[in-house]
């Protein structure tokens, strides 16, 4: 079968990738069954950002967020991006919680997890995999797809038959940075095309410009799904726009059969959003044209409006460039790690230390010190050693899985969220995000009971009246 399948990024990387995944739930609800009914493959509607920015910036539970989509959308998959053992977070969990979030993410309504790991080594992927499997989900295994001396199509086919020997449903080329070209793109597909049976999904951003015609050559190639952004939210560091890439195929052998009347309504509930977005500030000029220079910087769409975020809040935007021109430096110093979170966020913060203290490693953070002592996994090449010698200070670095030193962490979450639980998905959350949980489940009881708990005496548990 030639026929493209789309899957529309909206919910999470369309809004993520531009306003630092702000939309709220209350923006979406109202479209959700329009959205049913246009014929997509799947809606890709939750991940770790999205969960982090309802908790931390919008006041929201993710986990109402998921279940009321669920309801509203009865015909189309729904999907979410999975870190691999960082599941939602910036750090590796233990097993126990990565089982336990793949059941109540399932169980809650979820039917794809795309499940990556940030420097590609596939023995992280392996305790997702197998959870989501054993829940009845579908499993699709991811590369980050990235340039460098050391990547090569060969390797990311390697990677493409050691997940689908994993037992992968799909497998997708993940371009977080929209580093792919159209050419490239056709060979990279049709060479995994002639090595592995399971479907391949594309993602890729419009950061460089190419998106869409990278697209049109995957297509080519017999690539079974593209990810794409309805127009409002699409571009600049999200995806190429849905409606013209389903324009684009409509009478071919590629055609996507969507509804092209209920993509314009589609289009136009979003439209508002993105005129209130750019007049608030928050959907940045800059993250909103092309931008060729990410050929060469490689930086991807979110990362960029954390960049930005950042230097902001430093009054430092005057180093943006420089910021760009040290990124991969630190890269190259760090092993050739794929810029995706949580490793871009690791570069990137280093990248801007590096510029605004005016000296490199002057300032080191925690998550750097545990990338380069292999506590994230193994970096597609050896970190230099000089970098490892002045981080490290003699520390030895692991060649384990990771997670294999990582003891059971449920039941200390648990412990540290009963004063304030409500549902079992709470010890997720306090699992994940524990300062902020702490934040969120307080104003929720606020909300709930309406109190001030800053009157709280919590030393003999009494508030006044």
């Amino acid at each position: 079968m030639t026929k493209v399948k789309i899957t529309e990024t909206v919910l999470r990387d369309g809004h993520q990738s531009l306003i630092a995944t702000r939309m709220t739930t209350e923006e979406m609800v109202p479209i959700l069954e329009t959205m049913d009914e246009v014929g997509y493959h799947a809606l890709e509607m939750w991940g770790g950002a999205t969960y982090d920015s309802c908790i931390r910036y919008l006041d929201e539970d993710p986990w109402d967020r998921l279940r009321e989509i669920r309801k509203r959308i009865k015909k189309t998959k729904l999907q979410m991006l999975l870190r691999g053992q960082n599941l939602l977070g910036y750090k590796h969990y233990a097993d126990d919680v990565v089982n336990e979030f793949v059941d109540r993410a399932i169980a809650n309504g979820i039917d794809i997890i795309r499940i990556f790991d940030a420097l590609n080594d596939t023995r992280n992927l392996e305790a997702a995999v197998s959870a989501t499997k054993r829940n009845g989900g579908h499993a699709q295994g991811c590369v980050s797809y990235t340039i460098s001396p050391v990547h090569t199509n060969e390797m990311f086919v390697k990677l493409g038959k050691e997940i689908e020997e994993m037992g992968c449903d799909s497998f997708c080329i993940k371009d977080m940075a929209g580093l792919l070209d159209p050419y490239n793109t056709y060979k990279l597909v049709k060479d995994l095309k002639k090595e592995i049976s399971i479907p391949i999904e594309l993602h890729t951003h419009a950061t460089s410009g190419l998106g869409s015609l990278t697209y049109m050559k995957a297509a080519e190639a017999g690539v079974d799904i593209i990810d794409t952004a309805i127009s409002p939210f699409s571009g600049g560091t999200s995806q190429p726009p849905t409606e013209p890439m389903v324009a684009a195929f409509k009478g071919t052998k590629y055609d996507t059969g969507l509804d092209m009347e209920k993509l314009n309504l589609v289009a136009e509930h979003f439209r508002p959003f993105r005129e209130k977005y750019i007049e608030s500030g928050l959907m940045d000029p800059k993250l909103m044209g092309v931008d060729i220079n990410t050929l060469m910087y490689q930086v991807p769409g979110g990362m960029l409006s954390n960049l930005v975020s950042q230097l902001k809040e430093a009054n430092s935007m005057e180093k943006f460039e420089d910021v760009l021109k040290e990124i991969p430096k630190v890269r190259e110093d760090l092993g050739y790690p794929p810029l995706v979170t949580p490793t871009s966020q690791i570069v990137g913060t280093q990248a801007v230390l590096n510029v605004v203290m005016g000296e490199r490693y002057k300032m080191v953070p925690n998550e750097v010190r545990q990338l380069v002592k292999g506590m994230y996994g193994k970096t597609t090449v050896p970190i230099k050693k000089e970098i490892v010698d002045k981080i490290l200070e003699g520390e030895e670095q692991i060649t384990c899985r990771p997670a294999d030193l990582i003891k059971p962490e449920l039941e200390q979450a648990r412990k540290d969220c009963a004063v304030y639980m409500q549902q079992e998905e709470d010890v997720l959350t306090q699992a994940f995000f524990p300062k902020v949980a702490q934040n969120f489940f307080k104003k929720r009881v606020e909300r709930m009971y309406k109190l001030d708990l800053d009157l709280l005496n919590e030393e003999d548990s009494v508030y006044p009246v």
